[in-house]
């Protein structure tokens, strides 16, 4: 709306107040900016010129055609520095940790400074369309890219090829290549009688896909020694590991898992070939074990490998506890090999791009990349940061801790969520085979990542500290920053570090000057790295994150809102001043504090959908959906205000945005978190907000009282509700859908006005022989009344729709409703998302979380619905048809 006559339209001395005076043309507008966004974002336009052109163009427009740079300081996997790129942007991409800047470096550097270069390989150059040829963006280089990573590949082969045999299939069809190997983690039975070799499996299931189920079954010869039958069938074996730890197949003698980690850390763990897969014409097949497949695989560790040292604690890491304590103990000797192998190969590979380059007019330039050269030295250094990162897939998708996904029948990579943990049986790629998991089809993903690479504007990839002062200055700032404690950023990356440092140290020596990724400025709550002290963690942030915000402030212009993405939901819980637990959000906390402290106001919050929707999370978890970007500007003065002022201001500006937030479809998992923006944004409003005594409010109580609105508002909601509706949900906040006595249900229902009779002949809740419980909605009739008074039982019966049939079902439910009843069954939804959340009921507040998510779809195939019946309607509306029926 535009409050202040001072808020000016960038170059341009009109005030935005005027620009749109009436609620109607500011709708328009943001309707406007909205569709471009929106042709912006999707996948299928990312390389569409004209969407991008009319992005940029839109932007200069209310910028006055003001250049602006930009800086993201926490730049991590590059996705926000790239889009700044894409639209124009002169970007600087910081970051303390070495992968990411290198990462940075191959997103927005390399393609920028070799955009719409011709592919310098000798096999592309003798094509006849070659000099015809446009090579838009950095397509010649991924044409480079592919030609001499199948090189690299070629010459890894040709040395040590021999170590990856093919398989025999059968006596007819000869011998195939194999696409994994399955191995599993064996330790000495501790049964003194048997002191058998016990394979160490969680489950010997290796294909789920139907009518092709596979499972491998233990067996003992005359002699003891173990081996696999595979059989081509349903029938499951018992996994030998358990929650407690394994338990022999032979004796049946259990195994503590204390036992498990003494024998792995003396060294005593052995490991068995499971099976081999192959794959061919017709179709997946595995193998029981051979000679000459275990031969292969049973080399010496190779010299030269990185001897680092992993921490002896870390967020998310499990394996030192069975004596991993180096970063080369994650991989098989095999597979040590190939990364050495790829490495040593690529250096002689680099020297042949830099000739080939130079045949093909490049300039004869020295300069190295990091040194800002652009001749034939600097674009083999190029080719060779994507060939690096290719070996680093490699590493990713061949440790010894990938799992094999007997559902897709291929092998996980080591990292499908961030940790370190014990893979008992675990799958090895063959790097030369050409299905999931080798070298080729890693690299033809990169190559096709690489095509995509649309930068506009340069970019700077820079290893730099958040807190140090980068010297730049009006400008535009965005950004992602740690998760408090959830993720050990720097201790995870050394996994890929130390192969990246292998093969780039020469290239880019400044990036590669420590033998392991910095830690000790980390911008993470760790008490590993505190002295063990969880205190002193979370003051090492604070400290931290308030640094950064005092820098950011010196950084961004008053023109263009820092923005700050933030999708940690963590929940603490404290004891408050009277002695009631409560719960808080460290994370959220340390951001809040620090962004206001450091001269900020937060002007807005809004949930953005940026995780992938197969990330590895129960779905049940109420893990964030989305994102939640904090759009800050610089405050414009210093005034304090007194509790009942913010109070009273709370109120006023609250209660409408929780409503435009319900309105705009909101997920209730994500309600709390947006309401922040138009909370926070009274009380950061202000330099200090002064509580009874004179002392400041704390952003913990900030969050408190708006909270307790955000309740309050919901209460209200409720309290607007019919009376059986009303009951339902107090009964369901004390009890849920357990039993409680009659005499306690009566008295509730007369207080909310209404009876446990009448709500038991409306079938809401059972009532007999002196007990009385809400009727779970699994119970309830799923024939829905068009003119259901009772807000509950609707709810409850779209909720279980929704469960059962998803979105399809909810239409037909609703399509011919009468008034606004569904409206308000999706807004009692958001209220009992609310109180299972804070019942901690998982799975409750998951179905209504679902519920209002999925509420845009439903009504619009309702409508459609609605459409495709008109005849009917007067028949429905008079009652005359069931619509049901």
């Amino acid at each position: 709306n535009g409050t202040s006559e001072s808020q000016y339209l960038c170059g341009s001395e009109i005030p935005r107040v005027y620009l749109f005076p009436t609620e109607e043309e500011q709708n328009v507008e943001r309707k406007r900016l909205f569709t471009i966004l929106e042709k912006l974002v999707k996948w299928d336009n990312s390389l569409d010129n004209s969407v991008i052109a009319e992005a940029i163009a839109e932007a200069k427009k209310w910028t006055g055609d003001k250049l602006f740079c930009f800086l993201d300081p926490f730049a991590g996997g590059g996705a926000i520095p790239f889009e700044a790129t894409r639209l124009g942007l002169t970007t600087y991409a910081h970051d303390l940790n070495p992968v990411a800047v290198m990462i940075n470096k191959a997103m927005i550097e390399v393609p920028y400074r070799f955009r719409e270069c011709k592919p310098v390989n000798p096999e592309s150059r003798m094509l006849i369309a070659y000099n015809d040829r446009k090579w838009n963006r950095a397509t010649g280089l991924a044409d480079d890219v592919l030609y001499y990573g199948k090189k690299l590949l070629k010459l890894t082969e040709k040395r040590i090829g021999h170590l990856f045999p093919d398989a025999k299939l059968d006596t007819f069809t000869g011998k195939v290549t194999p696409i994994a190997w399955i191995w599993a983690r064996t330790v000495k039975c501790n049964n003194p009688m048997c002191g058998r070799q016990i394979p160490l499996v969680k489950s010997f299931t290796l294909s789920k896909t139907k009518g092709k189920e596979v499972n491998a079954k233990p067996f003992y010869d005359e002699s003891g020694h173990l081996h696999f039958d595979i059989k081509y069938s349903t029938q499951k074996t018992s996994p030998t590991i358990r929650n407690t730890g394994a338990i022999c197949p032979s004796c049946g003698q259990p195994i503590p898992f204390s036992y498990i980690r003494e024998e792995a850390k003396g060294r005593r763990l052995g490991q068995i070939l499971l099976s081999t897969v192959v794959d061919t014409k017709k179709g997946r097949f595995y193998l029981a074990p051979d000679k000459e497949q275990i031969e292969a695989a049973n080399i010496s560790e190779p010299d030269d490998i990185p001897q680092t040292e992993m921490p002896d604690n870390a967020l998310g890491f499990r394996v030192q506890a069975y004596g991993i304590k180096k970063h080369s103990q994650l991989f098989t000797n095999r597979q040590l090999l190939v990364l050495n192998t790829l490495i040593d190969e690529l250096m002689i590979v680099a020297l042949e791009v830099e000739q080939d380059a130079l045949q093909a007019g490049m300039s004869n330039s020295h300069l190295s990349f990091e040194t800002g050269g652009d001749g034939a030295k600097a674009y083999s250094d190029a080719v060779s940061l994507y060939l690096a990162m290719v070996i680093d897939r490699i590493a990713d998708y061949n440790s010894a801790l990938c799992a094999w996904q007997p559902g897709g029948n291929k092998a996980a990579n080591t990292f499908n969520r961030p940790a370190l943990s014990m893979s008992w049986d675990f799958a090895e790629a063959n790097p030369f085979s050409e299905a999931y998991g080798s070298f080729i089809n890693k690299l033809e993903w990169a190559v096709e990542a690489i095509q995509m690479l649309h930068t506009n504007s340069i970019g700077y990839a820079e290893q730099a500290d958040a807190q140090v002062d980068c010297g730049l200055r009006n400008i535009i700032v965005s950004t992602d920053p740690p998760y408090y404690d959830n993720i050990g950023y720097a201790d995870l990356s050394d996994f890929f570090y130390i192969w990246l440092r292998k093969s780039l140290k020469d290239i880019f020596p400044k990036a590669f000057s420590t033998m392991l990724v910095p830690k000790e400025e980390e911008l993470i709550a760790t008490p590993f790295r505190n002295e063990g002290n969880q205190e002193k963690a979370k003051q090492f942030f604070e400290n931290g994150m308030l640094a950064t915000c005092r820098q950011l402030y010196k950084y961004v212009t008053e023109e263009i809102p820092l923005t700050i993405y933030y999708a940690f939901k963590q929940s603490d819980t404290y004891v408050d001043d009277q002695d009631t637990k409560k719960s808080s959000s460290s994370g959220w906390e340390t951001i809040l504090n620090a962004i206001i402290q450091s001269g900020f106001m937060i002007t807005g919050t809004w949930p953005m959908r940026t995780e992938m929707p197969n990330r590895t999370r129960n779905m049940e978890s109420n893990a964030l959906a989305t994102s939640i970007v904090l759009v800050c500007r610089k405050r414009p003065d210093e005034r304090n205000v007194t509790r009942r002022s913010f109070i009273n201001e709370l109120r006023r500006e609250l209660r409408p945005a929780l409503k435009q937030l319900q309105l705009s479809n909101i997920a209730p998992v994500d309600l709390a978190q947006s309401a922040i923006g138009p909370g926070m944004g009274v009380f950061s409003r202000y330099q200090k907000v002064l509580e009874a005594d004179g002392t400041p409010m704390s952003v913990r109580n900030a969050l408190q009282v708006i909270n307790e609105e955000i309740d309050l508002y919901f209460n209200e909601q409720v309290g607007d509700l019919d009376a059986m509706s009303r009951f339902c949900v107090d009964l369901y906040t004390q009890n849920a859908f357990n039993d409680i006595r009659f005499g306690d249900a009566d008295i509730l229902a007369r207080a909310k006005g209404t009876s446990v009779a009448t709500l038991s002949s409306h079938s809401v809740v059972y009532a007999k022989a002196g007990i009385v419980h809400l009727i779970e909605r699994t119970e309830l009739s799923k024939k829905i009344d068009n003119n259901e008074s009772c807000i509950w039982m609707l709810t409850q019966q779209l909720t279980q729709a929704m469960a059962t049939g998803g979105v399809e079902a909810c239409a037909k439910a609703i399509f011919m409703m009468l008034g606004s009843n569904a409206e308000r069954a999706k807004d009692l939804a958001y209220r009992l998302y609310t109180i299972a959340e804070q019942k901690k009921w998982s799975t409750e507040a998951f179905a209504y979380n679902a519920l209002v998510v999925a509420w845009p779809d439903i009504q619009s195939r309702a409508a459609m619905m609605k459409r495709e019946t008109p005849e009917q309607l007067d028949l429905f509306s008079m009652g005359l048809l069931d619509p049901n029926s």
